[in-house]
């Protein structure tokens, strides 16, 4: 299956499925004339006498160097090879393959000026499974995401190197092995490929795609246990929300009462219920989990924005004019990163706050010490708890803001930059903590209906602990616990567990 992707209108929907399936994408042939239009600008530019940067001078603080027209293509292919300076651990291969994507969408809007052979190849790649090993680290989000770009562009000049059906191989064997045949960049050819931001929206996107589902899985786990505590629904009145009027929270509580609804376990306690309000963890998931919904639907908007732009620089306009710019610069994509981050943090504070109600028997409503039949002995979920803390709290400091974080870099030609590649990167370690602080939830939370049997709960909720009871079974005397959390975390990161309560939660677009 591939993606046709229409530059300026590629939808978060296709974005997401390149992510997920590992589909091939291909421009829209609508885009090709623009695209050789461009490059034929370029060519003439490179052809004359006037200075015009990337194209016939040197890069950054060496822009006033010009560049005899015979240099050209040592130009590029210096630029290319210089530039690969990235260090650490390979992206991960579907974050690397949606970068290629991004790109593809970047120089498909016709103002890069490359040929179209550069974007036959980047397509052929995508269609033969050559994926570039890109470095993580080396990217200030400033002046494009030089470093890991390059390490792609590498790649298409039979350099550096790429995976290709589980195999990490030189550049040009893989291009070889998938048919492919490496180019010869000519002018701003390369410097069009690692200017950009395609590094840090692709790890932007993925923390949001992968961010989303966690948020809609704490729907589940904070229905899961609002019965485990026989926590009241009055707060989930539709009027409350609608008289606040934000879409998030008018739209989590709904969530939250369709989760819930048919719940023996809530009818057994309606009437005569000593306790007047819940704790803020389960009377105010809606205006949290609400309010960090809104959240990433704002960056989403940012990010299907940048997906969907140019940002490399010189920019060719349609006046024919080849102009200096600045949109490399990451700060929207640092912005949105940082956002989503706070919102994944408080996700993963609430839920944490809602394990230790479960476990502490001064607070769960009769339910046993640490959930555990037989206390003392055994000490259940009690560490457990003490996971989630830890992952909350160094998902608290992974949310400190990037973006203020400016460093002058290139001999301070580029002296205030985004960090926009530290703050969508984080994401990803965020999003682990997160799932495993919520499938810590689902296991308390499931114990705890266990402990109100023989009421039942809700049916969309009894679909998520038969579905949680596949992977985590009851827990009696103690056992090794480490398995469990594993695989709770695992059906929250697949969506699994939501999917089993068989509803529609909300979508993020």
């Amino acid at each position: 299956m591939s993606e046709t992707l229409i530059p300026g209108a590629t939808t978060l929907a296709q974005l997401e499925r390149l992510y997920r399936d590992g589909s091939a994408a291909r421009l829209s042939p609508e885009a090709r004339p623009a695209v050789e239009a461009a490059a034929a600008r370029i060519a003439e530019a490179a052809a004359g006498e006037e200075a015009v940067y990337g194209v016939n001078t040197g890069f950054g603080k060496l822009a006033s160097l010009k560049i005899a027209a015979k240099d050209t293509a040592t130009l590029q292919r210096n630029l290319i090879l210089s530039h690969c300076c990235g260090v650490g651990e390979p992206m991960p291969r579907p974050v690397a393959r949606l970068m290629l994507a991004l790109k593809l969408l970047s120089l498909g809007r016709g103002a890069s000026g490359v040929r179209w052979e550069i974007v036959a190849l980047l397509e052929g790649m995508l269609a033969e499974g050559v994926t570039p090993v890109i470095p993580a680290q080396g990217s200030v989000g400033a002046s494009g995401d030089l470093a890991p770009l390059a390490h792609m562009a590498a790649v298409m000049i039979g350099a550096g190197e790429a995976e290709i059906g589980g195999a990490v191989l030189p550049g040009a064997e893989a291009l070889a092995r998938a048919g492919l045949v490496p180019v010869t960049l000519g002018p701003k050819e390369g410097l069009a490929l690692i200017n950009g931001t395609q590094f840090s929206t692709a790890y932007a996107l993925a923390g949001l795609f992968d961010g989303w589902r966690a948020a809609q899985a704490a729907l589940v786990t904070s229905a899961l246990s609002t019965d485990a505590i026989m926590g009241s629904t009055a707060p989930l009145e539709p009027e409350i929300h609608s008289l606040r009027g934000h879409l998030g929270q008018i739209e989590a509580a709904a969530a939250l009462r369709a989760l819930l609804n048919g719940s023996a376990i809530r009818e057994s306690h309606r009437e005569g219920d000593t306790r007047v309000q819940d704790p803020y963890c389960i009377r105010c998931q809606p205006q949290v989990t609400g309010a960090a919904m809104d959240v990433l639907r704002m960056a989403a908007r940012t990010l299907e924005v940048e997906a969907n732009a140019a940002t490399d620089n010189p920019l060719v306009l349609q006046n024919g004019r080849i102009v200096s710019g600045g949109n490399f610069h990451a700060e929207p994509v640092g912005f949105a990163a940082d956002m989503m981050a706070l919102a994944l943090s408080e996700i993963g504070a609430i839920a944490q706050r809602r394990v230790a109600l479960m476990v502490d028997p001064t607070l769960s409503f009769d339910l046993p010490p640490f959930l555990t039949p037989n206390p003392g002995l055994n000490s259940g979920l009690m560490i457990a708890e003490v996971t989630t803390a830890a992952l909350m709290s160094e998902n608290k400091h992974l949310a400190t803001p990037t973006v203020t974080d400016s460093t002058p870099t290139s001999a301070n030609q580029e002296d205030h930059v985004s960090m926009a590649a530290h703050g969508a990167r984080r994401l990803g370690r965020m999003v682990e903590n997160l799932n495993v602080i919520l499938g810590v939830e689902a296991i308390c939370a499931a114990q705890g209906i266990d402990f109100r049997a023989p009421l039942a709960t809700s049916l969309p909720l009894q679909g998520a602990v038969a579905r949680l009871r596949q992977e985590v079974a009851t827990l009696g005397d103690d056992r090794y616990l480490a398995p469990d959390l594993k695989a709770a975390a695992a059906l929250i990161a697949s969506g699994a567990l939501t999917a089993a309560t068989g509803l529609d939660l909300p979508a993020l677009v």
